[in-house]
């Protein structure tokens, strides 16, 4: 895994976000976010023991079934808002 791409991760989760009033939905995407970095900085800990030799090879295979789920998800979820954002410049005026 990139150290390049934990690290921005890292340092966009500790950025401080604008908060939504909870009508418009709360902090939903905020927390996925840090779960999304969360989840890699994991799975990132369980590679570096297991090249090590620390880890459970059952551990790498799961902490890798998890970053390939969260990284499908996040990208379906940005072709879904590219997706709309399309929707909307197509509208007439």
């Amino acid at each position: 895994m990139d150290v390049r791409l934990t690290q921005a991760l890292r340092g966009y989760g500790a950025t401080k976000a604008v908060e939504p009033t909870p009508k418009e939905g709360g902090n939903l995407f905020g927390q996925a976010a840090k779960d999304f970095a969360e989840t890699l900085a994991k799975s990132e800990a369980v590679a570096q023991k297991a090249m090590t030799g620390d880890a459970d090879p059952h551990a790498l295979v799961e902490a890798l079934a998890n970053t390939r789920l969260a990284v499908e998800t996040a990208v379906t979820v940005r072709d879904r808002v590219v997706e709309a954002y399309q929707e909307i410049l197509r509208m007439p005026v």
